[in-house]
Protein backbone atom coordinates (compact mmCIF):
# COMPACT_ATOMS: atom_id res chain seq x y z
CA UNK A 1 0.00 0.00 0.00
CA UNK A 2 2.84 2.16 0.44
CA UNK A 3 3.71 2.98 -3.72
CA UNK A 4 -0.71 3.21 -3.71
CA UNK A 5 -0.21 5.95 -1.15
CA UNK A 6 2.30 7.92 -2.82
CA UNK A 7 0.21 7.35 -6.52
CA UNK A 8 -2.60 8.72 -4.60
CA UNK A 9 -0.99 11.90 -3.25
CA UNK A 10 0.27 13.06 -6.58
CA UNK A 11 -3.36 12.31 -8.28
CA UNK A 12 -4.34 14.59 -4.94
CA UNK A 13 -1.87 17.01 -6.15
CA UNK A 14 -2.95 17.07 -9.64
CA UNK A 15 0.27 16.33 -11.40
CA UNK A 16 -0.60 12.93 -12.81
CA UNK A 17 -1.29 12.63 -16.54
CA UNK A 18 -3.92 10.55 -18.48
CA UNK A 19 -4.16 6.86 -17.56
CA UNK A 20 -6.03 3.39 -19.06
CA UNK A 21 -8.95 1.53 -18.61
CA UNK A 22 -9.22 -1.90 -15.21
CA UNK A 23 -10.37 -4.89 -15.77
CA UNK A 24 -10.13 -7.23 -12.78
CA UNK A 25 -9.51 -10.65 -11.81
CA UNK A 26 -8.64 -12.91 -9.32
CA UNK A 27 -5.32 -14.33 -9.48
CA UNK A 28 -4.39 -16.12 -6.11
CA UNK A 29 -2.43 -13.75 -3.40
CA UNK A 30 -1.80 -10.40 -5.10
CA UNK A 31 1.90 -9.41 -3.00
CA UNK A 32 1.51 -5.79 -2.44
CA UNK A 33 4.15 -5.78 -0.29
CA UNK A 34 6.78 -6.99 -3.20
CA UNK A 35 8.90 -4.63 -4.83
CA UNK A 36 9.07 -4.03 -8.22
CA UNK A 37 12.65 -5.29 -9.32
CA UNK A 38 11.43 -8.47 -7.81
CA UNK A 39 7.67 -8.80 -9.94
CA UNK A 40 9.67 -7.42 -12.57
CA UNK A 41 12.14 -9.89 -13.00
CA UNK A 42 9.39 -12.84 -12.61
CA UNK A 43 6.97 -11.53 -15.60
CA UNK A 44 10.28 -11.72 -18.19
CA UNK A 45 10.96 -15.87 -17.02
CA UNK A 46 9.20 -17.97 -19.60
CA UNK A 47 9.27 -20.97 -17.19
CA UNK A 48 6.92 -19.12 -14.80
CA UNK A 49 4.25 -21.69 -14.23
CA UNK A 50 0.50 -19.98 -14.90
CA UNK A 51 -1.54 -22.92 -14.80
CA UNK A 52 -2.74 -21.90 -11.61
CA UNK A 53 -4.14 -18.09 -12.69
CA UNK A 54 -7.81 -18.55 -13.17
CA UNK A 55 -8.33 -14.45 -14.24
CA UNK A 56 -6.74 -11.27 -15.26
CA UNK A 57 -8.21 -7.82 -15.00
CA UNK A 58 -7.69 -5.48 -18.00
CA UNK A 59 -8.58 -1.69 -17.68
CA UNK A 60 -9.10 -0.36 -20.71
CA UNK A 61 -8.26 3.42 -21.88
CA UNK A 62 -11.08 3.60 -24.90
CA UNK A 63 -14.95 3.66 -24.00
CA UNK A 64 -15.94 3.88 -27.88
CA UNK A 65 -14.50 0.07 -28.14
CA UNK A 66 -15.41 -1.25 -24.68
CA UNK A 67 -17.46 -3.93 -26.37
CA UNK A 68 -15.12 -5.18 -28.91
CA UNK A 69 -12.46 -6.00 -25.87
CA UNK A 70 -15.63 -7.67 -24.08
CA UNK A 71 -15.52 -9.97 -27.40
CA UNK A 72 -12.31 -10.77 -27.71
CA UNK A 73 -12.00 -11.50 -23.83
CA UNK A 74 -14.70 -13.85 -23.95
CA UNK A 75 -12.81 -15.70 -26.74
CA UNK A 76 -9.96 -16.18 -24.78
CA UNK A 77 -11.38 -17.76 -22.45
CA UNK A 78 -13.35 -20.05 -24.76
CA UNK A 79 -9.89 -20.89 -26.19
CA UNK A 80 -7.59 -20.65 -23.08
CA UNK A 81 -9.88 -21.15 -20.15
CA UNK A 82 -8.93 -17.66 -18.01
CA UNK A 83 -10.99 -14.90 -17.56
CA UNK A 84 -10.47 -11.27 -18.91
CA UNK A 85 -12.38 -9.20 -17.01
CA UNK A 86 -12.15 -5.98 -19.08
CA UNK A 87 -13.58 -2.88 -17.05
CA UNK A 88 -13.91 0.63 -19.26
CA UNK A 89 -13.70 4.03 -17.56
CA UNK A 90 -15.56 7.21 -18.56
CA UNK A 91 -14.57 9.49 -20.70
CA UNK A 92 -11.86 11.67 -19.63
CA UNK A 93 -12.11 10.01 -16.01
CA UNK A 94 -9.33 7.01 -16.70
CA UNK A 95 -6.80 8.52 -14.12
CA UNK A 96 -9.55 8.66 -11.63
CA UNK A 97 -10.78 5.25 -12.21
CA UNK A 98 -7.07 3.83 -12.70
CA UNK A 99 -5.88 5.26 -8.94
CA UNK A 100 -9.07 4.03 -7.62
CA UNK A 101 -9.14 0.58 -8.42
CA UNK A 102 -5.04 0.49 -7.88
CA UNK A 103 -5.57 0.96 -4.16
CA UNK A 104 -7.98 -2.38 -4.05
CA UNK A 105 -7.11 -5.99 -3.10
CA UNK A 106 -7.66 -7.09 -7.20
CA UNK A 107 -6.30 -4.11 -8.70
CA UNK A 108 -5.70 -4.32 -13.08
CA UNK A 109 -3.23 -6.58 -14.13
CA UNK A 110 -2.63 -4.77 -17.75
CA UNK A 111 -3.13 -0.92 -17.39
CA UNK A 112 -2.49 1.84 -19.51
CA UNK A 113 0.27 4.72 -19.49
CA UNK A 114 0.55 7.74 -21.99
CA UNK A 115 4.13 8.14 -21.75
CA UNK A 116 7.24 8.90 -20.20
CA UNK A 117 5.20 11.30 -18.22
CA UNK A 118 2.64 8.70 -17.51
CA UNK A 119 5.09 6.42 -16.47
CA UNK A 120 6.93 8.72 -14.24
CA UNK A 121 3.41 8.78 -12.42
CA UNK A 122 3.23 5.36 -12.15
CA UNK A 123 6.80 3.86 -12.41
CA UNK A 124 6.29 1.71 -8.99
CA UNK A 125 3.72 -0.48 -10.60
CA UNK A 126 5.08 -1.12 -14.54
CA UNK A 127 6.72 -4.07 -14.41
CA UNK A 128 10.30 -4.74 -16.35
CA UNK A 129 9.07 -6.13 -20.02
CA UNK A 130 12.24 -6.16 -21.38
CA UNK A 131 12.91 -10.07 -21.92
CA UNK A 132 9.18 -10.77 -22.70
CA UNK A 133 7.50 -11.67 -25.56
CA UNK A 134 5.67 -8.59 -26.05
CA UNK A 135 8.55 -6.47 -26.44
CA UNK A 136 9.94 -8.42 -28.80
CA UNK A 137 7.13 -8.05 -31.13
CA UNK A 138 7.24 -4.16 -31.48
CA UNK A 139 9.10 -3.58 -35.08
CA UNK A 140 10.27 -0.16 -33.56
CA UNK A 141 11.69 -0.77 -29.98
CA UNK A 142 12.40 2.91 -30.14
CA UNK A 143 8.86 3.57 -29.29
CA UNK A 144 8.73 1.58 -26.06
CA UNK A 145 8.62 4.05 -22.50
CA UNK A 146 12.18 2.88 -21.18
CA UNK A 147 14.11 3.75 -18.16
CA UNK A 148 17.79 3.20 -18.22
CA UNK A 149 17.84 -0.49 -19.34
CA UNK A 150 14.34 -1.52 -18.42
CA UNK A 151 10.88 -1.51 -20.97
CA UNK A 152 7.92 -0.39 -19.22
CA UNK A 153 5.48 0.38 -21.70
CA UNK A 154 4.87 -1.19 -25.03
CA UNK A 155 3.18 0.56 -27.62
CA UNK A 156 0.14 -0.86 -29.20
CA UNK A 157 -1.42 1.42 -31.80
CA UNK A 158 0.01 4.36 -34.03
CA UNK A 159 -2.61 6.73 -34.33
CA UNK A 160 -3.20 9.75 -36.18
CA UNK A 161 -5.83 12.92 -36.06
CA UNK A 162 -6.78 15.82 -38.19
CA UNK A 163 -9.83 17.54 -39.76
CA UNK A 164 -12.17 14.71 -41.35
CA UNK A 165 -14.22 15.82 -44.17
CA UNK A 166 -17.05 14.67 -45.70
CA UNK A 167 -16.17 14.33 -49.51
CA UNK A 168 -19.63 14.14 -50.27
CA UNK A 169 -20.69 17.74 -48.94
CA UNK A 170 -17.22 19.24 -50.15
CA UNK A 171 -17.76 18.48 -53.84
CA UNK A 172 -21.32 19.78 -53.76
CA UNK A 173 -19.70 23.18 -52.38
CA UNK A 174 -17.15 22.79 -55.17
CA UNK A 175 -19.86 22.73 -57.71
CA UNK A 176 -21.82 25.92 -56.29
CA UNK A 177 -21.44 29.58 -57.96
CA UNK A 178 -18.38 31.24 -56.78
CA UNK A 179 -16.68 28.46 -54.41
CA UNK A 180 -13.27 29.67 -53.15
CA UNK A 181 -11.76 26.55 -54.38
CA UNK A 182 -12.23 23.96 -56.59
CA UNK A 183 -10.99 20.77 -55.04
CA UNK A 184 -9.35 19.85 -51.85
CA UNK A 185 -6.40 19.54 -53.32
CA UNK A 186 -5.90 23.67 -53.28
CA UNK A 187 -7.18 23.51 -49.28
CA UNK A 188 -3.42 23.35 -48.34
CA UNK A 189 -3.15 26.22 -45.59
CA UNK A 190 -5.00 27.50 -42.75
CA UNK A 191 -5.77 30.92 -45.28
CA UNK A 192 -7.40 28.91 -47.98
CA UNK A 193 -9.49 26.71 -45.43
CA UNK A 194 -10.70 29.82 -43.92
CA UNK A 195 -11.90 31.22 -46.60
CA UNK A 196 -13.82 28.15 -48.04
CA UNK A 197 -15.16 27.47 -44.15
CA UNK A 198 -16.71 30.70 -44.07
CA UNK A 199 -18.32 30.58 -47.75
CA UNK A 200 -19.75 26.76 -46.79
CA UNK A 201 -21.18 28.95 -43.96
CA UNK A 202 -22.89 31.28 -45.82
CA UNK A 203 -24.37 28.71 -48.14
CA UNK A 204 -24.94 26.11 -45.63
CA UNK A 205 -28.94 26.14 -46.23
CA UNK A 206 -27.86 25.54 -49.92
CA UNK A 207 -25.41 22.83 -48.82
CA UNK A 208 -28.30 21.35 -46.19
CA UNK A 209 -25.82 21.24 -42.96
CA UNK A 210 -25.96 23.14 -40.04
CA UNK A 211 -22.60 24.43 -39.86
CA UNK A 212 -19.31 23.36 -40.93
CA UNK A 213 -17.50 22.03 -37.81
CA UNK A 214 -19.48 19.56 -35.77
CA UNK A 215 -19.91 21.42 -32.11
CA UNK A 216 -16.48 21.94 -30.73
CA UNK A 217 -17.60 20.12 -27.45
CA UNK A 218 -15.96 22.02 -24.26
CA UNK A 219 -18.06 19.98 -21.67
CA UNK A 220 -15.42 19.31 -18.51
CA UNK A 221 -14.13 15.83 -19.66
CA UNK A 222 -14.80 16.02 -23.16
CA UNK A 223 -12.86 19.43 -24.14
CA UNK A 224 -9.42 16.70 -24.61
CA UNK A 225 -9.73 17.39 -28.35
CA UNK A 226 -8.60 21.13 -27.72
CA UNK A 227 -7.01 21.45 -24.51
CA UNK A 228 -4.44 18.14 -25.62
CA UNK A 229 -5.03 17.55 -29.38
CA UNK A 230 -5.03 20.45 -30.78
CA UNK A 231 -2.37 22.37 -28.49
CA UNK A 232 -0.25 19.62 -30.27
CA UNK A 233 0.44 21.87 -32.91
CA UNK A 234 1.73 25.18 -31.01
CA UNK A 235 3.82 22.73 -29.22
CA UNK A 236 5.01 20.86 -32.10
CA UNK A 237 5.85 24.25 -33.81
CA UNK A 238 7.53 25.88 -30.29
CA UNK A 239 9.28 22.84 -29.35
CA UNK A 240 11.07 21.89 -32.79
CA UNK A 241 11.79 25.32 -33.82
CA UNK A 242 15.34 25.33 -35.21
CA UNK A 243 16.00 21.60 -35.65
CA UNK A 244 15.19 20.81 -32.10
CA UNK A 245 13.41 17.39 -30.87
CA UNK A 246 10.04 17.78 -29.66
CA UNK A 247 10.89 15.58 -26.69
CA UNK A 248 12.09 18.94 -25.41
CA UNK A 249 9.16 19.53 -24.33
CA UNK A 250 8.82 16.87 -21.71
CA UNK A 251 11.46 18.79 -19.17
CA UNK A 252 10.55 22.24 -20.25
CA UNK A 253 10.27 24.05 -17.43
CA UNK A 254 8.29 27.22 -19.07
CA UNK A 255 5.83 27.52 -22.07
CA UNK A 256 6.52 30.64 -24.48
CA UNK A 257 3.26 29.15 -26.10
CA UNK A 258 4.96 31.30 -29.43
CA UNK A 259 2.21 30.38 -31.72
CA UNK A 260 -0.58 31.05 -29.65
CA UNK A 261 -2.23 33.52 -32.28
CA UNK A 262 -2.09 30.27 -34.45
CA UNK A 263 -3.59 28.52 -32.25
CA UNK A 264 -6.44 30.87 -31.57
CA UNK A 265 -6.57 31.22 -35.92
CA UNK A 266 -7.89 27.21 -36.10
CA UNK A 267 -10.20 27.67 -32.53
CA UNK A 268 -11.90 30.65 -33.91
CA UNK A 269 -12.54 29.39 -37.13
CA UNK A 270 -14.22 25.78 -35.15
CA UNK A 271 -16.52 27.90 -33.22
CA UNK A 272 -17.49 30.63 -35.28
CA UNK A 273 -18.43 28.07 -38.12
CA UNK A 274 -20.02 25.58 -35.99
CA UNK A 275 -23.70 23.88 -35.69
CA UNK A 276 -23.90 25.79 -32.33
CA UNK A 277 -23.85 28.47 -30.76
CA UNK A 278 -20.66 29.42 -29.08
CA UNK A 279 -22.87 29.82 -25.35
CA UNK A 280 -24.13 26.45 -25.66
CA UNK A 281 -20.83 24.62 -26.32
CA UNK A 282 -20.15 24.24 -22.56
CA UNK A 283 -22.60 21.27 -22.67
CA UNK A 284 -21.51 19.72 -26.16
CA UNK A 285 -19.46 16.59 -25.88
CA UNK A 286 -17.51 14.51 -28.38
CA UNK A 287 -20.42 11.82 -28.86
CA UNK A 288 -22.69 15.22 -29.78
CA UNK A 289 -20.33 16.46 -32.46
CA UNK A 290 -19.33 13.13 -33.64
CA UNK A 291 -22.94 12.07 -34.15
CA UNK A 292 -23.59 15.45 -35.82
CA UNK A 293 -20.89 14.35 -38.30
CA UNK A 294 -22.37 11.07 -39.06
CA UNK A 295 -26.02 12.33 -39.90
CA UNK A 296 -24.18 14.67 -42.52
CA UNK A 297 -25.28 17.79 -40.47
CA UNK A 298 -21.89 19.19 -40.93
CA UNK A 299 -19.17 18.88 -43.24
CA UNK A 300 -16.38 18.87 -40.97
CA UNK A 301 -14.81 17.56 -37.48
CA UNK A 302 -11.22 17.35 -36.06
CA UNK A 303 -11.16 14.15 -34.67
CA UNK A 304 -8.77 10.84 -35.02
CA UNK A 305 -8.10 7.45 -36.72
CA UNK A 306 -10.45 5.43 -33.77
CA UNK A 307 -13.43 8.01 -34.86
CA UNK A 308 -14.81 5.24 -37.66
CA UNK A 309 -17.26 3.43 -35.78
CA UNK A 310 -19.27 6.52 -34.66
CA UNK A 311 -19.12 7.72 -37.79
CA UNK A 312 -20.37 4.46 -39.38
CA UNK A 313 -23.43 4.69 -36.53
CA UNK A 314 -24.85 7.28 -38.48
CA UNK A 315 -25.53 5.14 -41.85
CA UNK A 316 -25.51 8.55 -43.56
CA UNK A 317 -21.84 9.15 -44.23
CA UNK A 318 -20.31 6.67 -47.29
CA UNK A 319 -17.16 4.81 -46.58
CA UNK A 320 -15.62 6.26 -49.28
CA UNK A 321 -16.37 9.75 -48.57
CA UNK A 322 -14.78 9.58 -45.11
CA UNK A 323 -11.63 11.77 -45.85
CA UNK A 324 -9.25 13.58 -43.59
CA UNK A 325 -7.16 17.39 -43.93
CA UNK A 326 -4.23 18.42 -41.74
CA UNK A 327 -5.14 20.95 -38.95
CA UNK A 328 -3.38 24.25 -40.52
CA UNK A 329 -3.08 26.94 -37.97
CA UNK A 330 -1.11 30.00 -40.57
CA UNK A 331 2.17 29.10 -39.38
CA UNK A 332 4.69 29.40 -42.47
CA UNK A 333 5.16 26.51 -44.81
CA UNK A 334 2.29 24.41 -43.59
CA UNK A 335 1.69 23.25 -47.08
CA UNK A 336 3.92 20.39 -46.50
CA UNK A 337 2.35 20.25 -42.93
CA UNK A 338 0.80 16.57 -42.54
CA UNK A 339 -1.31 14.78 -39.99
CA UNK A 340 -0.41 14.76 -36.12
CA UNK A 341 0.86 11.02 -35.60
CA UNK A 342 2.23 9.02 -32.95
CA UNK A 343 0.81 7.40 -29.85
CA UNK A 344 -0.22 7.76 -26.16
CA UNK A 345 -1.33 4.22 -25.83
CA UNK A 346 1.15 1.93 -23.94
CA UNK A 347 -0.02 -1.40 -22.27
CA UNK A 348 1.82 -1.79 -18.89
CA UNK A 349 2.00 -4.86 -16.57
CA UNK A 350 1.40 -4.72 -12.94
CA UNK A 351 4.39 -5.40 -11.00
CA UNK A 352 2.43 -5.73 -7.90
CA UNK A 353 0.65 -8.48 -9.41
CA UNK A 354 2.35 -12.35 -8.40
CA UNK A 355 4.73 -13.57 -11.08
CA UNK A 356 2.07 -15.49 -12.53
CA UNK A 357 -0.57 -13.24 -13.42
CA UNK A 358 1.96 -10.83 -14.52
CA UNK A 359 3.14 -13.52 -17.13
CA UNK A 360 -0.89 -13.96 -17.70
CA UNK A 361 -1.34 -11.13 -18.41
CA UNK A 362 1.74 -10.90 -20.48
CA UNK A 363 0.28 -13.92 -22.65
CA UNK A 364 -2.85 -12.54 -23.19
CA UNK A 365 -1.51 -9.43 -24.91
CA UNK A 366 0.86 -11.44 -26.88
CA UNK A 367 -2.05 -13.79 -28.24
CA UNK A 368 -4.12 -10.72 -29.45
CA UNK A 369 -1.40 -9.25 -31.42
CA UNK A 370 -0.44 -12.60 -33.03
CA UNK A 371 -2.82 -15.26 -33.29
CA UNK A 372 -5.28 -15.60 -35.83
CA UNK A 373 -8.25 -14.66 -34.21
CA UNK A 374 -6.70 -11.79 -32.52
CA UNK A 375 -5.40 -9.65 -35.41
CA UNK A 376 -8.25 -10.03 -37.09
CA UNK A 377 -9.80 -9.00 -34.17
CA UNK A 378 -7.11 -6.03 -33.97
CA UNK A 379 -7.65 -4.92 -37.50
CA UNK A 380 -11.21 -5.23 -38.15
CA UNK A 381 -12.89 -4.73 -34.89
CA UNK A 382 -10.00 -2.36 -32.69
CA UNK A 383 -9.31 -1.14 -36.41
CA UNK A 384 -5.89 -0.23 -34.68
CA UNK A 385 -2.47 0.51 -36.82
CA UNK A 386 -0.13 -1.73 -34.96
CA UNK A 387 3.20 -1.02 -34.24
CA UNK A 388 4.26 -5.20 -33.84
CA UNK A 389 6.11 -7.54 -36.44
CA UNK A 390 3.81 -10.29 -36.09
CA UNK A 391 1.34 -8.00 -38.43
CA UNK A 392 2.23 -8.85 -42.51
CA UNK A 393 1.85 -5.88 -45.41
CA UNK A 394 -1.59 -7.26 -46.01
CA UNK A 395 -2.96 -7.06 -42.33
CA UNK A 396 -3.75 -3.61 -42.08
CA UNK A 397 -7.13 -1.72 -41.20
CA UNK A 398 -9.88 -1.39 -43.73
CA UNK A 399 -11.67 1.25 -41.60
CA UNK A 400 -11.36 4.25 -44.28
CA UNK A 401 -9.78 7.05 -41.17
CA UNK A 402 -7.10 3.80 -40.71
CA UNK A 403 -5.98 3.97 -44.49
CA UNK A 404 -6.16 7.33 -44.95
CA UNK A 405 -4.03 7.79 -41.55
CA UNK A 406 -1.34 5.20 -43.81
CA UNK A 407 -1.55 7.14 -46.76
CA UNK A 408 -0.35 10.03 -44.95
CA UNK A 409 2.32 8.13 -43.64
CA UNK A 410 3.33 6.85 -46.68
CA UNK A 411 3.45 10.39 -48.23
CA UNK A 412 5.72 11.28 -45.13
CA UNK A 413 8.31 8.82 -45.80
CA UNK A 414 7.95 9.84 -49.52
CA UNK A 415 9.18 13.15 -48.61
CA UNK A 416 5.82 14.64 -49.83
CA UNK A 417 4.98 16.19 -46.29
CA UNK A 418 5.80 16.10 -42.82
CA UNK A 419 3.90 14.32 -39.97
CA UNK A 420 3.51 16.26 -37.17
CA UNK A 421 4.88 14.43 -33.88
CA UNK A 422 2.98 13.68 -30.17
CA UNK A 423 4.56 17.01 -28.08
CA UNK A 424 1.41 16.45 -25.67
CA UNK A 425 2.52 14.36 -24.12
CA UNK A 426 5.03 16.35 -22.53
CA UNK A 427 1.90 18.87 -20.85
CA UNK A 428 2.92 18.75 -17.71
CA UNK A 429 -0.32 17.63 -15.83
CA UNK A 430 -3.51 16.39 -16.23
CA UNK A 431 -4.40 19.88 -14.34
CA UNK A 432 -2.83 21.93 -17.08
CA UNK A 433 -5.22 20.30 -19.11
CA UNK A 434 -8.22 21.38 -17.20
CA UNK A 435 -7.22 24.28 -16.40
CA UNK A 436 -6.33 25.54 -20.14
CA UNK A 437 -9.57 23.50 -21.23
CA UNK A 438 -11.89 25.89 -18.66
CA UNK A 439 -9.87 28.77 -19.88
CA UNK A 440 -11.02 27.99 -23.53
CA UNK A 441 -15.21 27.73 -22.30
CA UNK A 442 -14.71 30.99 -20.52
CA UNK A 443 -12.59 32.61 -23.86
CA UNK A 444 -15.78 31.44 -26.38
CA UNK A 445 -18.50 32.46 -23.54
CA UNK A 446 -16.46 36.30 -23.25
CA UNK A 447 -15.29 35.65 -19.98
CA UNK A 448 -11.90 35.86 -20.55
CA UNK A 449 -9.64 37.91 -23.40
CA UNK A 450 -7.59 35.91 -24.92
CA UNK A 451 -4.46 37.56 -23.81
CA UNK A 452 -5.65 36.10 -20.71
CA UNK A 453 -6.04 32.82 -21.50
CA UNK A 454 -2.17 33.01 -23.20
CA UNK A 455 -0.70 34.27 -19.53
CA UNK A 456 -2.84 31.62 -17.39
CA UNK A 457 -1.34 28.90 -19.48
CA UNK A 458 2.23 30.23 -19.30
CA UNK A 459 1.61 30.45 -15.72
CA UNK A 460 0.35 27.21 -15.16
CA UNK A 461 2.28 25.55 -17.22
CA UNK A 462 5.52 26.82 -15.09
CA UNK A 463 3.84 25.43 -11.76
CA UNK A 464 2.60 21.95 -12.54
CA UNK A 465 6.15 21.46 -13.98
CA UNK A 466 7.56 22.39 -10.91
CA UNK A 467 5.30 20.60 -9.15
Amino acid sequence: MRKFKKVLASTLAGVLAVGALAGCGESGNNNNNSTASTASTATTDSKVDTSGVKSIYFLNFKPEIADKYEAIAAKYKEEKGIEVRVQTAASGEYEKYLTSEMGKSDPPTIFQINGPVGYQNWKDYCANLKDSELYNLVSDKSMAVTDGDGVYGIPYVVEGYGIIYNNAIMTKYFATEGAKAASMDEVNNFAKLKEVVEDMTAKKAELGIDGVFGSTSLKTGDDWRWQTHLMDLPLYYEFSADGNSVSNCFNAATLDFKYADNYKNIFDLYTNNSTTDKNLLGGKTVSDSMAEFAAGKCAMIQNGSWAWDDIKKGGVVKEEDVKYLPIYTGVEGEEKQGLCIGTENYFAINSEVDAATQQASIDFLVWLFSSDYGKNAVINDLGFVTPFTSFGENEKPSNPLAVELLAWSDKAAKGDCKSVEWAFLGIPSEKWKSDFGASLLEYVQGQKDWTKVVDDAKTSWASERNA
